[in-house]
């Protein structure tokens, strides 16, 4: 559930599909994020989920994986 909405949330603000986001999905490597879409990545994430994500936090997440583990971590 968490990874399907975080996918979803992935896919949506890189414009890229579903299918292309994966656990193992480095999100500057293989789908090419900036650190502004990291930024907007986390702030999605952090109302879907209504979770705060300190600077220091998001600065670790280079994988889908990453941000998965840390969001259930949160919840």
């Amino acid at each position: 559930m968490t990874l399907e909405k975080i996918k979803g949330i992935i896919a949506e603000q890189l414009g890229v599909d579903e299918e292309e986001v994966k656990l193992e999905t480095n999100l500057a490597k293989d789908l090419e994020a900036d650190s502004l879409d990291a930024v907007e990545i986390i702030m999605a994430i952090e109302d879907e989920f209504d979770i705060e994500v300190p600077d220091e936090d998001a600065e670790k997440f280079a994988t889908v994986n990453d941000i998965v583990s840390y969001v259930e971590a949160k919840a």
